[in-house]
């Protein structure tokens, strides 16, 4: 069976007259069902129903996984519901193909299936995978604003069942292994070495393929579809409201119509996807997953080899980047002035492996790298030695002074400084171009992000490493320049202080809240302040305040709870009384003055437009990627620069303008706006 002329795709027939259709895209290190891969498999596919083998088996020669969705960049292309409804459906109509072949079809998965590649899946008569930690099968396209689009609303419902299908849809969560095996996503799971036999086996033998259970199947039932609509409808509505996040409610619209069933249902699915591409959720979502490749790829190789790392300060921050550092692999020792500050840390540690590392053995291992260290033996054996104490100069100073001559050559100091700029951090280095930051956001296992921070005299190749040592640790590397709180802290800063000025005012707290979680931010933020720590808060407010020539804000209520030592979640009480990890928040939240979110969110993107004049970072793009994935900033709106564009510059220096003559100069537009407007690199 010839495949001459295919680049994506091999097609081979073994002596059993099983044909192997493997997916290989070149230049790439996972496969993604792009335009041309789809179009390359469609004439496969052809030829296959011509000169149909005994069965089919779908396969990856990477060694990534199995397919990891569609290609994303393609959806940047489409202007209108039509066009995207045009690229859909070519897709779904292959897809289709696959589905109506009418000998037995496999497809054969390790790593992950994900979005489109599950879809691809879904389509064979049957799964098998290999059951390691590393299977990773979800429909994430939720996440994108949009739903499945070939065939996945339809056919995961009726392989898995609305239950487990909606959960999959609507959640974007992946499943690993035994959970797939007990939804019915997967046959048989079998290991590396068997997947080729265990896929021929299973297709020769050709049992009858997977149905949803019949409880599940009822629920598809017309008369039960309302009453699970309701339910589901419900439970997304808590987490998810429809104009921000339109998508889930189009999963279960097209559910709760069509009951997966019939050639309707893939039709629907397809316009509704089309619409869905064209909203601006849909388009700041997969912009926000486009910076975030781009951070992704910004790490490169490191010109040092990274394989021990000495972490100095056992505290919150300290202590989880040494366990993060160890469950990534490197060997890890966690210094502190005594045993009683470091046993904590590896008591959290532990719970973190437990967590997230199943296997006996491996669980054995990571706890292995992570060793307490209180005389710094491991200082001289360190490829990174990252300074986590806390924020004071002269002890940073101080620590470095003992730590520098220590190090090895070539070995690089970093700081987790949160809002200490590097210069004077350096200023007594014998190598000052070799001091990085390295700012690690709370809860480090669960922020996506690092702030990497040079100043003038930082050596390219320490930027290089620390660069590459942060895409190690699975984290996204924004480079930041040197200043005041840098760029995620400068920010963050004015948002929490305007929010303490409404409650200074007598708006009630949880008013205040409930106005930032309207437009979108995942916590409010004097609950945020309290999870910070009022304490850490107001230090840090008042060091950038300080470096940027800013008066201090006076916030009584601030300062009466920091002298009561009521100073957040830590201390059980702050501006909110906090009981089993939760602030309590009693009563009517009240009214909120109608320009509160203005105040909140206009003073953090004016701030944001400051750090682009002052190139804090290098563009737009990357200012609102620190924003997004170190605050969680309203993902739906693409970043702080992105919501200024979409709502206008013109119109938001004009409300700066109405608000500074209300409220005083603190919201006197930046004179970066200009830059802003012109679309400088962004």
């Amino acid at each position: 069976m010839s495949n001459d002329g295919a680049r994506n795709w091999a097609l081979e027939k073994d002596a059993d007259g099983v044909a192997w259709l493997t997916l290989d895209k070149p230049a790439t290190s996972a496969n993604v069902l792009s335009g041309s891969v789809l179009i390359e498999l469609d004439g496969l596919l052809a030829a296959l129903e011509k000169e149909l083998p005994r069965a089919l088996v779908v396969i990856s020669a990477k060694k990534s996984g199995f397919v990891a969705g569609a290609d994303i960049r393609e959806f940047t292309g489409i202007n209108d519901a039509e066009s995207g409804y045009v690229l859909i459906h070519r897709g779904q109509q292959v897809v289709n193909r696959l589905a109506a072949l009418p000998c037995p079809t496999v497809a054969a998965i390790h790593g992950f299936a994900l979005g489109g590649g599950l879809e691809l899946a879904l389509a064979c008569r049957y799964r098998v995978a290999v059951g390691d930690e590393r299977l990773s099968l979800g429909l994430p396209e939720v996440q994108l604003g949009i739903h499945p689009g070939f065939g996945g609303t339809v056919r995961s419902v009726q392989v898995a069942g609305v239950r487990a299908a909606m959960e999959l849809m609507l959640t974007g969560k992946p499943v690993r292994a035994d959970k797939a095996l007990r939804l019915g996503l997967i046959d048989t799971l079998t290991t590396e070495a068997e997947l080729r036999n265990t896929a021929r086996a299973l297709a020769l033998r050709s049992p009858p393929p997977r149905r949803a259970p019949l409880i599940e199947r009822l629920l598809s039932s017309p008369p039960l579809r309302p009453l699970v609509r309701r339910s589901l409808t419900r439970a997304v509505a808590r987490r998810a409201p429809p104009d921000h996040y339109p998508a889930p409610y189009a999963i279960i619209d097209l559910w709760a119509k069509y009951g997966a069933r019939g050639a309707a249902a893939y039709e629907a699915e397809a316009r509704s996807i089309a619409h869905l591409f064209t909203t601006p959720t849909s388009r700041n979502l997969v912009r926000i997953f486009l910076l975030q490749d781009r951070l992704k790829n910004a790490g490169g190789k490191s010109p040092a080899e990274i394989r021990h790392v000495h972490v100095v300060g056992a505290g919150v921050m300290g202590g989880d980047i040494a366990a993060w550092s160890a469950l990534r692999g490197f060997t890890v020792t966690l210094q502190d002035r005594a045993e009683e500050y470091v046993d904590p840390a590896i008591k959290r540690a532990g719970e973190l492996f437990d967590k997230r590392v199943r296997d006996p053995a491996k669980n054995a291992d990571a706890r292995a790298r992570l060793r307490a260290d209180v005389p710094g033996d491991g200082v001289p054996q360190a490829d990174v030695v990252i300074e986590a104490i806390f924020e004071n100069l002269e002890a940073k100073q101080e620590l470095y002074a003992r730590l520098e001559p220590r190090m090895k050559p070539g070995a690089l100091l970093a700081t987790n400084t949160s809002s200490i700029m590097l210069e004077p951090l350096a200023a007594r280095l014998a190598r000052p171009e070799r001091l990085v930051g390295l700012h690690f956001f709370n809860p480090v296992a669960q922020m996506p992000l690092i702030e990497i921070v040079h100043a003038e005299r930082t050596e390219a190749v320490a930027v290089q490493t620390a660069t590459a040592f942060a895409r190690r640790l699975d984290k996204l590397p924004v480079p930041c320049r040197s200043a005041p709180g840098f760029m995620v802290n400068r920010v963050l800063t004015p948002y929490l202080n305007e929010a303490m000025y409404a409650a200074d005012e007598g708006v009630p707290l949880p008013a205040i809240d409930r106005a930032a979680v309207r437009f979108g931010m995942p916590m409010g933020p004097i609950e945020l302040a309290d999870v910070v720590g009022l304490d850490v808060a107001a230090h840090v407010g008042e060091i950038i305040a300080q470096e940027l020539g800013r008066p201090v804000p006076r916030l009584p209520r601030l300062t009466a709870l920091l002298a009561a030592r009521k100073l957040g979640k830590k201390s059980g009480a702050g501006f909110y009384v906090w009981q089993d990890g939760k602030a309590v928040k009693s009563g009517d939240a009240g009214a909120a003055p109608a320009d509160l979110a203005d105040r909140l969110i206009l003073i953090l993107v004016n701030e944001c437009v400051a750090c682009l004049r002052e190139r804090v970072v290098d563009d737009a793009d990357l200012a609102d990627a620190a924003v997004i994935f170190g605050t969680g900033f309203a993902p739906f709106r693409g970043g702080p620069l992105a919501y200024a564009r979409a709502r206008g510059t013109g119109a938001i220096v004009a409300r700066l303008t109405e608000l500074a003559a209300r409220h005083g100069p603190r919201f006197t537009p930046d004179a970066g706006w200009p830059l802003l407007e012109s679309g400088r690199k962004t």
